[in-house]
């Protein structure tokens, strides 16, 4: 169906559909480029979320969700997730590069188009209705032609009729008729060869040029329909292809989800804070009772001190502290032999316990220890092995390029031209330095690595010692496992609040009440170094820069016991006092 012979007398009304048509073309587009907005603002959220989710680099939350396979899964949707955000990014750019951006150009060719056609169109309607004008105007010029030779006619046969008129003024009237007759004809003519003309050229007008131009059109608005089917169907596509990487994407997010392991990541928190110490044993009875069986006179003045010192047992049997909370003793017992002895073989035990204070100093100066020795028994190996394993990586890289440095110079060697073999000696000579450094300092963490799991005999023998000598102390077995008191943080280390406590003492009540009278000497004196808060029993609170002296030095378990006057002693953690060792050193309170 043509619009040339369906609708020839349409053409204001084409010239307005047509016009709707392009504004409709405006408009689906300005429906793709939003949907391409939509797209992008899409993909940033989702991006924005994978990100926010994602665990920051170089961080302990980082090292901890690598651990467990449900952290791992998730990470794995982070970044699937993160691919997905990106297919959406790719539906705008399709839609931008194949439908915006070809729908923009495509607009304006077709505004040209229909500006030439409709332009062709009112040329050609124009030029009928000049042909028109001039047919009317032939028409009508004949018609007053025909009207004056009636009158001149008329004019002549009333002249002609009358015998007073002269017969010039009779020839002349008939003259004048004649003319008007011819000039009538000859309009008759002209109008009749116009009027020809007029028909052949609306002939032409309506069944020719209208139809061509009109079939112009039509065939504009046809294609923009096209046009715009192929961009509605390369709207559905663009969303298509990006389904095979969606599915993967989605197929990823199932296998991450079916990796999750849960047994694995039981035993995996195991292997994490495991410390590797004992469960503590039963603990045993203390027998007070022999102190109770002898017989005290009531006006013995050491019978009374001891008395006095049983009715304190009696307050506080369960307690293993040589103190009392508020640091207040008089005059502190000299310790028998056999528990100084106790101490002795207990230090090495004791300085487990007393890791979490010197984290505690180690962390106010910026890193903790190199032997990791904050960290309990598992957790330190952990750390020394993997320290290792990156010691013997950096090694054989070093090696790796000595090897190449040493092909090289042999290539030197035998064909000068290609360099100076000895531009090579003091990259050898550096590598050689660096695998000599890097082996000492395997070896220093080997060395430790083997104390923490016993291959050092000297390392493991204070503890059977130490069972040996609680065994041989009679009425006063003491229990003194650091496992039963301590308290874990997050990452397996120690907090200072749960280990930093004095070493316990083991009390004998039979030689207690003969020692009371003996103040320990002064051997040298201290200065605090940083603050100390001693609120737990047995320890004695400094200020920083406080001068005190010095009355037993430590012993291998991180603490040394000081007084500041004759009523107050306790002790200190040996990390937070310089000390200064002088063996003719007194107290001002000893002259008297």
């Amino acid at each position: 169906m043509s619009w040339g012979t369906e609708l020839w007398d349409q053409f204001d009304n084409l010239e307005k559909h047509t016009q709707w048509g392009i504004d409709f073309v405006e408009r689906y587009n300005k429906f793709v480029k939003e949907r391409s907005e939509i797209e992008l603002n899409y993909a940033k959220q989702i991006r924005n979320l994978s990100k926010k989710y994602q665990p920051k680099k170089n961080s302990r939350g980082e090292e901890e969700e690598n651990k467990y396979s449900s952290c791992r899964a998730f990470l794995s949707t982070l970044n699937e997730l993160n691919d997905y955000a990106g297919q959406h990014e790719l539906v705008a750019e399709n839609l931008t590069a194949q439908i915006i951006a070809e729908l923009n150009k495509y607009t304006q060719d077709l505004k040209t188009e229909r500006k030439s056609h409709f332009h062709d169109g009112r040329k050609a309607q124009q030029q009928i209705e000049n042909s028109w004008k001039q047919l009317e105007a032939c028409k009508r010029r004949f018609e007053r032609d025909c009207k004056e030779a009636d009158r001149a006619q008329q004019h002549f046969e009333k002249l002609d009729a009358d015998i007073n008129v002269t017969k010039a003024d009779v020839e002349k009237a008939r003259q004048q008729a004649q003319m008007r007759h011819q000039m009538a004809t000859d309009s008759k003519n002209e109008y009749a060869a116009y009027l020809q003309k007029f028909n052949q050229e609306q002939n032409d007008h309506y069944y020719t040029t209208i139809p061509s131009i009109f079939q112009k059109i039509q065939d504009m608005e046809e294609k923009r329909i096209e046009r715009l089917g192929e961009s509605m169907h390369t709207f559905a596509e663009v969303d298509r292809t990006i389904l095979p990487i969606v599915g993967k994407c989605l197929d990823g997010m199932t296998k991450a989800a079916e990796s999750i392991e849960a047994k694995g990541d039981s035993k995996q928190v195991v292997d994490s804070y495991k410390s590797g110490f004992e469960p503590p044993g039963d603990v045993e009875f203390e027998d007070y009772g022999q102190a109770m069986k002898k017989a005290v006179s009531e006006t013995s003045l050491s019978n009374s001190r001891g008395e006095t010192r049983s009715e304190k047992s009696k307050k506080g049997p369960g307690k293993l502290w040589p103190f009392i909370k508020k640091n207040k003793s008089p005059k502190q017992p000299r310790e028998p032999l056999g528990h100084r002895l106790n101490d002795l073989m207990t230090s090495k035990s004791k300085m487990h316990c007393l890791r979490s204070l010197r984290r505690g100093l180690s962390l106010k100066l910026g890193s903790g220890p190199e032997d990791f020795s904050h960290l309990p028994p598992e957790q330190r190996r952990k750390k020394l092995q993997a320290k290792i394993d990156d010691i013997n990586k950096d090694i054989q890289k070093e090696l790796d390029q000595r090897d190449a440095l040493t092909k090289m110079k042999d290539v030197y060697i035998k064909n000068p031209q290609m360099g100076d073999p000895t531009s090579l000696d003091p990259r050898l000579s550096e590598i050689a330095f660096n695998v000599d450094k890097l082996q000492a300092e395997a070896q220093k963490f080997d060395g430790w690595l083997a104390e923490v799991e016993g291959r050092l005999p000297v390392k493991s023998e204070p503890s059977k010692r130490q069972s040996v000598v609680f065994e041989t102390q009679n009425n006063a077995p003491v229990t003194n496992n650091c496992a039963q008191d301590r308290e874990s943080s997050p990452d397996g280390s120690y907090t200072e609040e749960s280990s930093s406590e004095p070493p316990v003492k083991a009390v004998d009540p039979e030689f207690d009440e003969f020692e009371e009278e003996e103040t320990l000497p002064t051997i040298g004196t201290c200065k605090a170094i940083y603050p100390f808060d001693g609120t737990n029993e047995g320890t004695i609170s400094v200020a920083e820069g406080e001068l005190l002296y010095v009355i037993e030095e430590d012993k291998g378990d991180g603490w040394t016991r000081v007084r500041r006057n004759e009523e107050e002693e306790g002790y200190v953690p040996s990390s937070y006092v310089e000390v200064f060792l002088d063996n003719n050193t007194k107290e001002p309170w000893r002259d008297w």
